[in-house]
């Protein structure tokens, strides 16, 4: 599968950024995140980011300051700034200095993944996958489908997103404490053992009528990969 779109958070507002990373992190995104305008600009040099999201009021530079530089150096990829002015003027502004997309705080998290989506779409950037495979097993996410050997595989939500952030790091180790900020997100407040629990659900139907694909790697937490368990 083709490397994870990058997207770097710049917000001073820990809890928002932290919020804002974990939901993009979800949909399959790969996330950096920045607290002040000059961390943002250096970010851009060695994380190379498909798109930002940029507040507007930093400690240091505010977000326009850091477009103009951003786009003065040859950044050209789509920003989305967020802010709480939501004034008419405020937007005409970011978007005179080349923001592609304006968003008022408060806001939805779900509109906020929508929109950098549909800003990736616009520009030509590939988004996340939707449609992952691995051995015989494929997840179709725009019919919300799951199939293994050609047979329908019915899960729960949960399963699902379960499912679905493994395979989107197919091979690669997953700990609990991964799959439960990517899984069940920033709101959870319950126990690590909930993760086993859904990996067994899983795996009685995933695994049910192939070659087991779940792994566990002891000590460490699972991954989807064909192979013996460890």
């Amino acid at each position: 599968m083709d490397a994870a779109v990058r997207v770097l958070v710049v917000d001073d507002e820990a809890n928002i950024s932290y919020l804002v990373a974990a939901a993009l992190r979800v949909e399959g995104f790969e996330t950096l995140s920045a607290a002040t305008g000059r961390e943002a600009i250096d970010l851009v040099s060695s994380f190379r980011p498909d798109v930002v999201v940029l507040d507007v009021m930093l400690p240091d530079l505010d977000g326009l300051e850091v477009l103009r530089r951003l786009r003065s150096d040859g950044y050209r990829q789509p920003v989305i700034f967020l802010s709480a002015r939501g004034e008419t003027d405020d937007r005409v502004r970011g978007l005179t200095v080349g923001g592609d997309d304006y968003l008022v705080k408060p806001f939805a998290i779900e509109e906020l993944v929508a929109r950098v989506q549909a800003l990736l779409r616009r520009s030509g950037l590939a988004g996340p996958e939707s449609r992952l495979r691995y051995a015989d097993l494929e997840l179709d996410d725009d019919a919300h489908v799951v199939v293994r050997s050609g047979r329908v595989i019915s899960l729960s939500p949960t399963e699902y997103k379960l499912l679905r952030y493994l395979m989107a790091n197919a091979s690669r180790v997953l700990s609990r404490s991964q799959i439960l900020d990517h899984v069940w997100e920033y709101d959870y407040g319950g126990e690590g053992s909930v993760v086993d629990t859904f990996i067994s659900y899983l795996r009685k139907k995933i695994d049910a009528e192939g070659p087991p694909l779940i792994q566990t790697v002891r000590g460490v937490g699972y991954s989807l990969r064909s192979e013996h368990r460890v």
